[in-house]
């Protein structure tokens, strides 16, 4: 079992220093392992994994291989989970309790297909089910181990409907809450209701995480005083410049070096997809409109990306002191046991229930399955000959509308 953070104690420490703990968001495809080192070389406090489906991470080891990998330096860390019941999430946590320093469950995702299942901001209509997941959660772990949610506004004018299911999230005993300024249906051009967030935060005893809108750490500290808030979470900002809580307005060319060589340590460990779509993002300040498409549309092979990025960017006059040379630790080799997950689903609601046939959306979701929206829309901005815009004016890719977190899988 790895040595364990006590995430209510930074808060606490936080608090007694007169700031707020800043946050990687759970993003998926992209807060794996070797990001979270990026990030927290430039100042990040905590960080997530990325969404993981309980069912699939209880069902299959293959899954679990895929969606979680950490070492000893992987800390402090919380393993969000998409789940639609008590067993899923209780079971996935129970699992991945030895490598984490808390679970927290996703009730912010407004994709489409997410909704449909029960997931994500779905959960928001049920409450006392979101409830019960997390009371179970935090009556069979101890104490010092983090519980919590992430949750967006169920309206953008009624504060209150919001503060009261809050109120209730809280009595079960959560460690902390995030809470996204937007409501499920709002784009990202819709400004964070801040208001909101203050009103939350004076309401309830627990530390409040704000999210949205989180582009500079001038951004951060500005949503710090005016909601009070205990924690500042990014999601986009943090993509385009992981030095983004270290004070740095725009992606450093030391933080691409130090990715560069992070990528090249890992090798196999970290896949194309997402080696490739970092150095996209994180590049967009630094190089040119063209060498950007040129960058986003290179053939798969890793090495090529490495070449590209050695060739068009001053790296050789750049000093790191701290990626150039250092060694992470290699991965741990997690087990897991599917003990209590089987016993639990041997009787679902008076009836047996066959695994073996189970086909939800959730067991069957990949997120590795294609480029993602997100990284599309960057394509699409580049190529002159495509379309950015519909007939209304708002951004899509493959006939997806650019909802505020529904087309790049994270709720930013």
């Amino acid at each position: 079992m790895k040595e364990k953070t006590n995430i209510r104690d930074l808060f606490s420490s936080a608090a007694e220093r007169n700031t707020f703990l800043k946050i990687c968001a759970p993003m998926v495809r992209y807060s794996k392992l070797e990001f979270r080192h990026l990030v927290r070389s430039y100042g990040t406090d905590l960080a997530f994994t990325s969404m993981i489906m309980a069912d699939s991470f209880c069902k299959s080891e293959k899954a679990r291989l895929n969606e979680f990998t950490t070492n000893e330096d992987d800390t402090p860390l919380i393993a969000q989970f998409a789940a639609n019941n008590t067993i899923d999430f209780l079971s996935a946590s129970e699992m991945v309790y030895p490598y984490v320093d808390g679970v927290d469950l996703n009730c912010g995702c407004p994709q489409r297909w997410a909704m449909a299942e029960g997931y994500g901001s779905a959960l928001l209509k049920t409450p006392e089910l979101i409830a019960d997941m997390l009371g179970t959660v935090r009556r069979n772990m101890p104490s010092t181990f983090s519980v919590s949610l992430k949750v967006r506004l169920l309206s953008s004018t009624d504060h209150k409907r919001t503060i009261d299911m809050c109120r209730q999230l809280e009595a079960t005993g959560i460690t902390f809450l995030t809470v996204h300024g937007r409501t499920a249906p709002e784009m990202t051009k819709v400004p964070v209701h801040k208001d909101a967030l203050q009103e939350i935060k004076q309401s309830i005893g627990i530390p409040v995480v704000a999210n949205g809108d989180i582009f500079t750490l001038d951004d951060a500290e500005q949503m710090y005083l005016q909601t009070k808030c205990d924690g500042v979470m990014t999601a986009r900002g943090i993509l385009s410049n992981p030095a983004l809580f270290a004070g740095h307005n725009s992606t450093p060319v030391e933080c691409v070096k130090r990715w560069l060589n992070i990528c090249q340590q890992a090798d196999t460990d970290i896949t194309y997809q997402c080696m490739h779509h970092h150095f996209s993002f994180m590049t967009e300040s630094l190089l040119t409109k063209r060498l950007r498409y040129e960058l986003n549309n290179l053939s798969k092979e890793k090495q090529k990306v490495y070449e590209f990025i050695q060739t068009h960017l001053p790296l050789d006059g750049v000093v790191d002191d701290v990626g150039p040379g250092r060694q992470y630790p290699e991965k741990i080799s997690c087990t897991y046991s599917e003990r209590n997950y089987r016993e639990r689903t041997t009787v679902v609601n008076g009836g047996r229930k066959d695994d073996s046939t189970a086909a939800s959306a959730g067991s069957l979701y990949d997120p590795e399955a294609s480029e993602g929206n997100f990284f599309q829309s960057k394509r699409v901005e580049l190529d002159v000959t495509t379309p950015a815009l519909d007939g209304d004016g708002e951004s899509t890719v493959d006939g997806v509308d650019f909802m505020d977190g529904g087309s790049i899988l994270f709720d930013e």
